[in-house]
């Protein structure tokens, strides 16, 4: 899961989105920026893999012509860990076997009750930097002075070999718990539009019907 292969030629597409609409521009935002991405590889001569979570994605994708290599739905508004680790073994999977040779998940990063975020991040290979800890390790290493010798128990290897997989079964729960609130707010922003919305055409109309009955009456009265 750290290294990565020499010939890249499939890059899967994990795309988080949700059960349910009316949420404006929530799922279709995510569906275009893969749909965006896919092109983008396809230019560099790369095969996408689709993989997606929630109705909305499945179905949209599908309608699309896409091939699904995998489809996760039922859970978007309350997702369990149990959901991540599932996904998370699929993917995993995949990259061991050679079918992908990168993974890149695509979600809406929550922000406030008003704004998401598109995030990409690459979840396969797992750079380097995460495990070493990136410039962090490298301050550490340029510092001078005695050390204090590390012993680990069990080895470093044997550590990675746990911990590795359930970073990327916490990074999946992650994005999967920050769609579920961003979509919540999203929700919540589209109904109270949808409400001022509704509320402004009830008073025009109202006006408009106003002005309609008092012109009939005047016209009877002039009659």
């Amino acid at each position: 899961l750290l290294s990565e292969h020499e010939t890249q030629s499939n890059v899967g597409l994990l795309l988080v989105t949700g059960d349910r609409g009316l949420a404006g521009g929530f799922n279709s935002q995510i569906i275009r920026a893969g749909v965006r991405i896919s092109a983008e590889l396809g230019e560099q001569g790369l095969k996408s893999a689709w993989f997606a979570t929630g109705r909305r994605g499945v179905s949209s994708l599908s309608f699309r012509g896409y091939e699904m290599s995998g489809s996760y739905t039922g859970f978007a508004d309350r997702p369990a860990y149990a959901d991540a680790r599932t996904i998370a073994d699929d993917l995993m999977q995949g990259y061991i076997d050679g079918a992908l040779d990168r993974v890149d998940i695509i979600f809406n990063s929550y922000v406030s009750p008003l704004t998401q975020q598109v995030t990409r991040e690459q979840l396969l290979p797992l750079s380097r930097d995460v495990i070493t800890g990136g410039e962090e390790q490298a301050a550490e290493e340029q510092r001078e002075g005695p050390r204090a010798l590390v012993a680990y128990e069990p080895d470093p290897e044997q550590i990675l070999r746990r911990l590795v997989p359930d970073y990327i079964e916490i990074s999946i729960y992650r994005a999967l718990v920050e769609s579920a609130a961003g979509f919540f707010g999203a929700q919540m922003t589209a109904m109270r539009s949808a409400s001022e919305n509704a509320g402004e055409i009830i008073t025009d109309y109202t006006l408009q019907m106003n002005r309609a009955r008092q012109a009939e009456i005047t016209q009877e009265i002039m009659e």
